[in-house]
């Protein structure tokens, strides 16, 4: 480390002046409202730390109004949404669940492998900052059309950063999705989610307090990498953004490991009053908004800080945003308990500054003071500015198109292998064979296997059901209902494993803000998620804003992703389940209707001008809960599968090649005006396949009588074909050799 005394580098420093904060991305008026803050022009590290604090990845100037109107709390909430740094749920027996989904998607957009990887760096660190263990990982993953060298290239640099670091972490990622569609051929999209379980003891909270505690920094040494990450991410991609290279993070998922490891046992010292990942904005954002929370000042010796590279400045150190790294607060007089811990791990635990009672955040470096900034002042929804933007309210022009304009295929059961063969709906296996997901032995629902996954949660009865959902193209179609149905199909997928679900975590990836239209989608998106989450009762824990998600001018479609994570209270019947076997029932239940949307059948066709998607009512959502979950638990049901993206045909394929049986079903249990194609490839939001042994029919139709949901009965499971009401008959090995293989295929094809 450098001396103390070493000025060499102040010299160089440039007179801060507008154009300057131009160049971080501050407006005039930012720049303006700096200098009344400090009542002098900034210094040039201190320009640095505004401008990456009041970027949008970390203020959310432009979403946070909007933020606030969705429901904070719920039942058995432990933290209001935004106050830790992950959202947090009592499960019962002393245990609370931690969960958050980030983005990561203009770094994978220029460096596809470390981009993902310390995506899932970033969310695991996310979550054991709160003193959790990470039991899971699952992503959402966006991609242009995969017949694109460009998405080839990424794709295979993103699944390679997710399996690289995720495995080598030892933590399963065990769901997912992937879409594909033209708007993400520039700015892929990258959503990873991080799922852990905490002693209610053993919470950390995020907050500095204690006047003279110590701070530490522990994990690894800083260097220059990711410097304005926090910028980066805040603006637009353009030809320009393959020179931000240097703006990506390199991580190190064994540093990592470590990391975890060392934290979660210094933990139980008793002497780690607060934490915080050094994630977006690095040192800077970690120190400010620490303090920021609990009301207190930080003083700060930069000086003290491992570094691993020569002549770093006081702006690169703030700035770094190199990963595998915390910020801790110590209890006075115990931080050589807390070093001695992360030393047996070879990890840095060094002390570089102390809590202040006097509310200012200040940085020194060889004998400078570098900052001077009250935290509150770069605190999101406090100091950092909050814009209120225009939205155009969005008047949807309902198309009065029916199903019986849409003409029937020639041929049903190749409009069934065609789906099946569509990037969006083709089996992602290949993909998460690439994953571990089995490490740690908790994976009770083998992956692919169900709608969400199951994980057990050791020394207890109990397990979690975690899934994460979004429908771009609903969204685009109609920005309220889409953002509905995303959180609806999280509800459903949650609801088919057996779980309560508890709450969700949001990943809102949009285009730029300033624009009007793009924000107005915005606005609506929220208002859809509000109105879902009020309806069936769940609390929004928290997530994350991804804005500028655009190239050359170009936005992607509108794409919020809901994480939802639900509870099995009891887990014994899982053990005693049925299995399903030729001869089993197979109910539809819910009010069925057709959804003539821009559904994947008719999008596949190129069909134009159809009605907007349909949300289903709240109500029956929920009767339709009690129904599966006590049929389920009764032992009443051998598999429970929702349908979604392609409709009832491709859920009774799916069912078909998951459980290695055919089907024979008839349509003449539904309405008789529907058409045979509205039934089959419609897209209902409110509706589950019951796979049901003969013994148990008449207990499940009492069963749906007394919850008051509609019962279908419309077929049997038989061996080997899969056959429709004369409209097609096919064998589940080619269902099964199609859609396992359709998407490997085309992403191998050169």
């Amino acid at each position: 480390m450098e001396s103390p005394n070493d000025t060499s580098s102040i010299a160089d420093e440039p007179v801060v002046t507008v154009e300057l904060a131009r160049t971080h991305g501050l407006t005039d008026n930012e720049y303006d409202r700096i200098v009344n803050i400090l009542g002098r022009l900034p210094t040039y590290a201190e320009l640095g730390v505004f401008s990456v604090m009041w970027s949008e990845h970390c203020s959310y100037k432009n979403s946070l109004v909007l933020l606030r109107t969705l429901p904070r709390r719920g039942k058995g909430t432990l933290a209001d949404a935004g106050a830790e740094n992950a959202g947090i749920i009592d499960i019962g027996g002393g245990l609370a669940v931690v969960f958050k989904v980030e983005s990561h998607n203009h770094p994978s957009a220029v460096e596809p492998y470390q981009g993902a990887a310390t995506g899932v760096g970033g969310i695991m660190r996310d979550v054991f900052t709160m003193g959790a263990r990470p039991i899971a990982c699952l992503d959402s993953l966006r991609f242009g059309p995969p017949d694109s060298d460009r998405t080839r290239y990424l794709f295979d640099g993103v699944i390679r950063g997710i399996a690289d670091y995720g495995n080598s972490f030892g933590v399963p990622t065990v769901a997912g999705e992937i879409y594909f569609h033209p708007s993400y051929t520039e700015n892929p999209l990258i959503n990873v989610m991080a799922v852990g379980i905490v002693r209610h003891d053993r919470v950390i909270s995020a907050a500095a307090k204690g006047v003279g505690n110590a701070v530490m920094l522990v994990g690894s040494s800083t260097g220059r990498d990711g410097i304005h990450g926090a910028t980066f991410a805040s603006a637009e991609l353009n030809e320009e953004s393959e020179k931000k290279r240097p703006s990506v993070q390199v991580g190190d998922p064994f540093a990592e490991k470590l990391l975890l490891e060392a934290f979660l046992e210094a933990i139980k010292t008793g002497f780690v009053v607060a934490a915080q990942d050094m994630g977006a904005a690095g040192f800077t954002s970690t120190s400010s908004e620490m303090a920021a929370r609990a009301k207190v000042g930080i003083e700060v010796n930069l000086d003290l800080v491992p570094v691993r590279e020569q002549g770093m400045s006081a702006y690169e150190i703030l700035l770094s945003e190199s990963q595998e790294r915390m910020l801790l607060v110590v209890e006075a007089g115990r931080e050589q308990d807390v070093e001695n811990v992360f030393g047996k791990w070879d990890l840095n635990a060094v002390v570089v500054g102390r809590v202040t009672a006097e509310q200012r955040l200040r940085i020194h470096y060889r004998g400078r003071t570098e900052v001077d900034i009250p935290p509150s002042a770069l605190a999101a929804g406090e100091g950092a500015p909050v814009y209120v933007r225009e939205i155009t309210e969005r008047k949807v022009k309902e198309s009065t198109r029916s199903w019986d304009e849409i003409p029937e295929p020639a041929d049903y059961g190749k409009t069934l292998l065609a789906l099946l063969s569509l990037p969006d709906i083709a089996s992602k296996r290949f993909v998460y064979e690439q994953y571990d997901t089995m490490v740690r032995t908790d994976t009770v629902v083998q992956t692919g296997k169900g709608d969400a996954a199951v994980l057990r949660i050791k020394g207890t009865k109990k397990a979690l059901a975690v899934t994460i959902d979004g429908n771009a193209r609903y969204v685009n179609a109609n920005p309220r209902a889409g953002a509905a149905l995303a959180v609806v199909e999280a509800f459903r997928n949650i609801i088919s494993t057996g779980a309560e679900p508890l709450g969700i975590t949001d990943c809102l990836n949009f285009g730029n803000p300033l624009d009007t239209e793009v924000y107005s989608q915005f606005a609506e998106s929220i208002r859809g998620i509000a109105d879902a989450c009020t309806g069936l009762g769940l609390p929004v824990t928290g997530g994350n804003v991804s804005f500028y998600n655009e190239s050359n001018g170009e936005a992607i479609i509108p794409s919020p992703v809901i994480g939802m994570v639900g509870l099995v209270d009891d887990m014994s019947w899982i053990e005693t389940a049925p299995l399903p076997s030729a001869g089993d029932d197979i109910f539809v239940t819910g009010s069925w209707y057709n959804n003539l949307c821009d559904n994947s059948w008719v999008n596949s066709l190129g069909e134009k001008g159809l009605p907007s998607p349909v949300v289903p009512g709240f109500d029956g959502l929920l009767r339709s809960k009690n129904l599966v979950l006590r049929a389920l638990k009764g032992g009443l049901v051998a598999a429970c599968h929702d349908i979604s993206d392609g409709g009832l045909a491709v859920a009774l394929a799916e069912i078909a090649i998951n459980t290695d049986l055919g089907a024979s079903v008839s349509l003449r249990a539904f309405p008789g005006r529907l058409k045979p194609h509205s039934i089959l490839f419609s897209e209902p939001q409110a509706n589950f396949l019951l796979l049901v042994p003969p013994p148990a029919r008449s207990s499940i139709e009492a069963l749906a009588s007394s919850e008051r949901v509609p019962l279908l009965h419309i077929g049997t499971l038989q061996p080997e074909v899969l056959e429709v009401s004369g409209l097609l008959r096919l064998p589940v090995s080619l269902l099964r050799r199609t859609y396992l293989s359709s998407l490997e295929k085309l992403l191998a094809h050169r």
